[in-house]
């Protein structure tokens, strides 16, 4: 089992496996019997996958790294800056963009997503969710990775616009962090008290 853990690529097949066993012990018969509610629960789950992905590279780098590397000895942070900063951000913008469009996938399957992004009666919540979600992925693409690129020198930029290109994409990444609060209400709490 040591060394299927080892590996992330086999630790994501394992798990894969196991959510089979779960998603058939469970639905089985679903699957076959209702399978527009079967492919609703299949794009949701990926949606809240990709989603929490996403929001958990976002709390890492607001929570963790952030505030962390002002601490960090000057021969340490190329370790950061060089290696783990660009594999996060990778992940980060990859999930953005895979939450929104399955997503928006979600919403058309479910025959909502004009009335939810146009603010309608009864999905004014799931649709200020999509919103926030909308300029949060916007931000991630636009904002905080050209910025991001300059600030870890994986374009040329001379010291002064790498220091105002790190608070750019600082300052941006606390705003999605900030938006990401009501985002997640939003979200959550439309599949249990729509409004």
């Amino acid at each position: 089992m040591g060394s299927i853990l080892e590996k992330l690529g086999s630790a994501f097949v394992l798990g894969l496996i196991l959510m089979a066993v779960v998603v058939f012990g469970f639905h089985g018969p679903a699957a076959s019997d209702n399978a527009i509610a079967f492919g609703q629960a299949v794009i949701r789950y990926v949606h809240v996958f990709l989603g929490i992905l996403w929001i958990g590279l976002l709390y890492y780098f607001n929570f963790v790294q952030i505030p962390t590397m002002p601490k960090v000895p000057a021969e340490l942070k190329p370790g950061v800056s060089k290696y783990i900063a660009p594999a996060a951000l990778f992940w980060f913008r990859w999930a953005a963009a895979g939450t929104v469009v399955v997503g928006l996938i979600l919403a058309m399957h479910l025959g909502y997503m004009s009335e939810a992004l146009t603010l309608q009666p009864g999905f004014q919540l799931i649709g200020v969710g999509m919103w926030l979600g909308l300029i949060m992925a916007f931000n991630v693409w636009f904002i905080i990775w050209p910025n991001q690129k300059k600030a870890l020198g994986l374009v040329e930029a001379d010291a002064d616009t790498k220091a105002k290109a790190a608070r750019v994409a600082m300052l941006t990444s606390r705003t999605n962090f900030v938006l990401s609060l009501p985002m997640l209400y939003a979200m959550a709490a439309y599949q249990t008290i729509p409004a």
